[in-house]
């Protein structure tokens, strides 16, 4: 069969218009609520404000809200107090309200569509971070959890914010070793203590990193204590230096 001159065999002409009449059959919804919106992956009027992003200053570390204005970097108390082993992080919302449907949505909820919408998000965020020959990695899941919820939400987001800023994605690169549990209702110190050691860089993958600049992508930093974890096992292969990047950063109140 002769091939078009614009590229498009086949059942490819037809999609511009199918995906036209599915929008009319289907058309987009609001990320939060049912209400119809003019794009795909974005939020309606009424929900806009009940999505707190964060702007302006920010921990230079963690990414939580901070009072004020500066022209340098500033660490939040948090960060001053405790040893982050990465070296600089950002977070796209607070957690709470809209920011905490849309997080439980695509964790428990299959759905993917936050992802796609998110990596447009992250990737203005990340935007400080990212240099070039810069590696993008999620936070792994332990297999159990994989298997019950049959995606990891942190390699969604991670594949989304790569795509939007073309930088080499490793979804494979770390692995959870042992089962950590849920770490809500557990202290900061007990936070830290059962992830130490239980993530460590897939065998093999160490090469891909040696050097290298690594960008972890996680749903929420509470603590920061699966970052940190995430953080020194790549170091321990050989990365040069260590950033990381959330959808959500959990407010001061919440993390003790």
């Amino acid at each position: 069969m002769a091939e078009r001159s614009d590229g498009l065999t086949g059942l490819g002409r037809f999609a511009p218009a199918l995906r036209g009449a599915l929008r009319v059959v289907y058309p987009p919804q609001c990320l939060t609520c049912e209400t119809p919106v003019s794009e795909e992956g974005t939020l309606c009027p009424a929900c806009w404000p009940d999505v707190p992003f964060i702007h302006g200053l920010a921990c230079d570390k963690c990414g939580i809200p901070l009072p004020g204005e500066s022209a340098t970097p500033v660490l939040c108390d948090d960060c001053l107090a405790i040893a982050r082993p990465w070296g600089r992080g950002r977070a796209v919302l607070l957690y709470g309200g809209g920011a905490r449907r849309l997080v439980l949505g695509l964790k428990y909820g299959d759905r993917h569509d936050v992802a796609a919408a998110a990596g447009r998000w992250l990737a203005r965020a990340a935007r400080p971070l990212l240099r070039e020959g810069s590696l993008i990695a999620p936070v792994p899941l332990h297999w159990w959890r994989l298997f019950r919820r049959r995606y990891n939400q942190a390699a969604l987001l991670s594949a989304a914010l790569a795509a939007h800023t073309g930088a080499t994605h490793l979804p494979d690169l770390l692995v959870r070793r042992r089962h950590t549990g849920n770490q809500d209702g557990r202290s900061r110190a007990d936070r830290f203590s059962n992830l130490q050691g239980a993530i460590t860089v897939r065998g093999g993958r160490a090469s891909r990193i040696e050097g290298r600049h690594v960008l972890l992508v996680d749903d929420v930093m509470t603590s920061g204590a699966t970052f940190a974890a995430t953080a020194e096992a790549c170091f321990a292969a050989g990365a040069d230096s260590v950033d990381v990047i959330a959808l959500a950063r959990v407010g001061r109140a919440d993390t003790a």
